[in-house]
């Protein structure tokens, strides 16, 4: 009866940690311009490579899900990975040389970022 309760207890502990563990990682969502797949392939290699630990750009929607741990890293420092890249997110602008040197098809038109939103 002893061994079951240790068991039960050791079970419990370790269903706690995990649960714990996982609740670290947040999931954000980034407007990013693009045009094509060889876009979705580049941006996503950008997210992960800034630390994401998952990233998943929608071609159509031009949206990209990231999940990443806050303490880490953070979107800030994605959206400047893929502007690295050459690709435009909401916040952060690609500089020009990292625009032009994408492929053709991936360049997409360009539009002024909006400025931030204050708060009130």
């Amino acid at each position: 009866m002893k061994i079951l309760k240790n068991a039960s207890l050791i079970a419990i502990a370790l269903f706690t940690v995990q649960s714990t563990i996982a609740q670290t990682n947040v999931t954000d969502t980034i407007s990013v311009n693009g045009n094509c797949g060889s876009c979705k392939k580049n941006i996503e290699k950008s997210a992960l490579a800034a630390g994401a630990s998952t990233a998943n750009w929608d071609k159509k929607n031009k949206l990209l899900v990231v999940n990443y741990d806050p303490s880490k890293i953070s979107t800030l420092t994605i959206e400047k990975a893929v502007a690295g890249a050459g690709y435009d997110t909401q916040d952060v602008k690609a500089n020009e040389s990292a625009y032009k040197q994408l492929d053709e098809c991936c360049q997409y038109e360009r539009k002024e970022l909006s400025a931030p939103k204050k708060n009130k």
